[in-house]
């Protein structure tokens, strides 16, 4: 069904969700699966799943970017561990929803896997959410994991 995916992960909840989802996807086709991280400052503290702790918004852009790695490099050995033969790993700079369309459309993916905060659809219209940006933009499939 699918030859090449691409998961965005945040480190929270919701982007574990969708790398499990993806990761299913692509070891059922045997596909390529492109991991991606966009770091982003956030104007809370928020704690991530692959036990990283928490990035501060005072922290600087070197330290956003070691925790970036870690995201990333975790994700991807959970990725291994479901089963996907064929892991690429990206952490790019930018706007998140913008960035997570550029890469899809650079790598020729045919779905983006992301996951949701949980925002209603008009919510998350209003609110500008990632998921509903990339949804709404993306010239290949979306699949958005709540």
């Amino acid at each position: 069904m699918y030859q090449s995916l691409l998961v965005a992960v945040d480190g929270s909840e919701h982007g574990k969700k969708a790398l499990e989802l993806a990761s299913y996807l692509a070891g059922q086709d045997d596909a390529s699966l492109h991991i991606l991280h966009v770091p982003e400052m956030l104007s809370h503290d928020a704690t991530l799943v692959w036990g990283i702790g928490a990035v501060s918004i005072e922290a600087g852009r070197k330290e956003l970017e070691e925790a970036g790695r870690k995201v990333i490099e975790r994700a991807a050995e959970q990725a291994r561990v479901l089963g996907v033969k064929r892991v690429q790993t990206h952490v790019a700079q930018g706007e998140p929803a913008r960035t997570i369309i550029r890469m899809a459309e650079a790598l020729g993916v045919e779905v983006i896997v992301l996951g949701s905060r949980g925002l209603g659809n008009l919510a998350g219209l209003v609110m500008g959410s990632i998921s509903h940006k990339v949804t709404h933009s993306a010239k290949c499939g979306v699949i958005t994991v709540r």
